[in-house]
């Protein structure tokens, strides 16, 4: 079933606010958890603008590419390696506003200026993370980390 995304163009938090209820939505009904984390990192990607956008997998001692938007991307990633590795590590959100600045950043690509990712824990343990990137340096803040950890509670129950 086609659906149609309504963009908003309000400031950062009604942007977030006018997306969350649609991809609800999107979820509505559908139990695949690949169907849906694709259509939220498009969502995400449609609605932003985000150079990057993607859900990464914990599958032994290392992230796995999953479901993602935006340009060909590293597919592994080491536990405590890069800004997704250390969010593994650290089981907290990391906001990097420079990555040019962070201590042994892995650069997929030469384009991406700054970064966050929210680690996806269940059961006190982390099972995947969400990379958000963008081609301009400081765009990610609060508000990004809050909006962004509502939307892996909605995916949550597929993981």
């Amino acid at each position: 079933m086609a659906e149609d995304l309504t963009i908003n163009n309000g400031n950062k938090e009604e942007q977030y606010k006018s997306l969350i209820p649609q991809i609800q939505g999107l979820l509505i009904g559908e139990s695949d958890r690949i169907a849906n984390l694709a259509n939220i990192t498009a969502a995400l990607k449609e609605q932003f603008k985000f150079f990057w956008v993607g859900f990464y997998f914990v599958k032994g001692n290392q992230l796995v590419l999953g479901p993602f938007q935006g340009p060909v991307a590293c597919t592994r990633i080491a536990f405590n390696k890069g800004v997704c590795g250390t969010a593994w590590a650290q089981k907290e959100s990391l906001i990097v506003p420079n990555v040019e600045e962070f201590p042994g950043h892995i650069a997929c690509s030469s384009l991406s200026k700054s970064e966050i990712v929210l680690p996806v824990i269940k059961n006190g343990e982390v099972v995947a993370v969400l990379d958000v990137d963008s081609d301009q340096l400081d765009t990610f803040d609060q508000i990004d980390e809050r909006y962004l950890t509502e939307i892996i509670n909605l995916a949550c129950p597929n993981f």
